[in-house]
């Protein structure tokens, strides 16, 4: 029969000793800088909308309709939003005219 070994696991100190991350003390807090401090300007993005235009949804579109708006560039998003207000405008005037 087989003697089976008790498996403890690891201890504090097995994994202090195996650690890339240590840790801080109070004076590396101290030492401390903000992302912002670091990396002046760096944050990007718009933050959320005061007043939002626009509703964000998940659609799938053709291929041919994706390939066709990315391959003029940046901004084939709102150029896709831009043809569909138009058919949106031009379907409501056709069927109150």
């Amino acid at each position: 029969m087989k003697k089976t070994v008790s498996k403890k696991g690891y201890t504090a100190r097995d994994l202090r000793a195996v650690s890339d991350n240590p840790e801080w003390t109070k004076d590396d807090f101290a030492r401390a800088k903000t992302f912002d401090e670091v990396f002046p300007g760096m944050r990007k993005g718009r933050g959320p909308n005061k007043a939002p235009t626009k509703r964000q949804v998940t659609l799938r579109l053709s291929p041919v309709v994706v390939d066709y708006f990315k391959a003029e560039g940046p901004g084939w998003q709102s150029r896709i939003d831009e043809a569909l207000v138009k058919v949106v405008k031009r379907k409501r005037s056709s069927a109150t005219g």
